[in-house]
């Protein structure tokens, strides 16, 4: 096999490789947004007015501040599918 050939498949699997570390948290399994049960600065992406993207929800459980979760499993933390207002502690449900 020449170097050329050796090189250019090094190099597809590498951006292939490359490829699978970026995909986002939902190509890795069911998840699902999450409001209201993040901690302040815990957040995984944009939580409204004042915050652009992970890491910048400004009080814990920010009602419009959102993390992945396992499917089917945010109801269960006491948190919830859609963006809220307040902070309110969540409150899990049996």
């Amino acid at each position: 096999m020449s170097n050329l050939i050796k090189a250019t498949a090094a190099a597809a699997a590498l951006t292939a490789a490359a490829g699978l570390a970026s995909a986002p948290a939902v190509a890795q399994g069911a998840k699902e947004k999450c409001y209201g049960i993040s901690l302040k600065g815990k957040n995984d992406c944009a939580a409204g007015p004042g915050t652009s993207c992970a890491g910048t929800s400004t009080v814990d459980y920010q009602g419009n501040a959102w993390k992945y979760v396992a499917k089917g499993t945010c109801v269960k933390q006491g948190g919830s599918l859609k963006a809220r207002k307040g902070n309110k502690k969540p409150v899990a449900k049996k």
